[in-house]
């Protein structure tokens, strides 16, 4: 099997993740965060998996992702489908997944050229 080191072209792409920060172009956030193919927004105003709400996703809306993968951090956990609601009203799905998992699918999906957002919990 031949591997690809995954390039960033000019996209933010992980570089590197632990439980305590993700390294984005090679540069580590300690905070959780929203990452697209174009931007970084960091400061994501959500403390942990549990102060979830409506409004942690308008953010989103705005971008348009095609789909957004939610890093629940080092446990795998759903979200309520009420909080996702105007998304999911927006034609948005949203995966939630471990944070490390969400790392990973997030570099496939933007190396496809696909307009993915990884909205990533650091601590749980």
């Amino acid at each position: 099997m031949k591997f690809h080191l995954t390039q960033s072209n000019g996209k933010q792409l992980i570089t590197g993740y632990s439980e305590e920060w993700v390294a984005i172009n090679n540069k580590k956030y300690f905070d959780n965060l929203i990452v697209t193919p174009d931007e970084v927004l960091e400061n994501w105003e959500v403390k942990d998996f549990d102060s979830l709400q409506i409004q942690s996703f308008q953010s989103l809306q705005i971008i348009k992702p095609e789909l957004v993968l939610l890093g629940t951090g080092s446990i795998h956990r759903f979200i309520h489908p009420r909080i996702i609601s105007a998304l999911t009203a927006s034609n948005i799905p949203v995966e939630c997944m471990k944070t490390n998992a969400a790392c990973r699918t997030y570099n496939i999906l933007m190396a496809e050229g696909r307009l993915v957002a990884a909205a990533l919990i650091l601590k749980d």
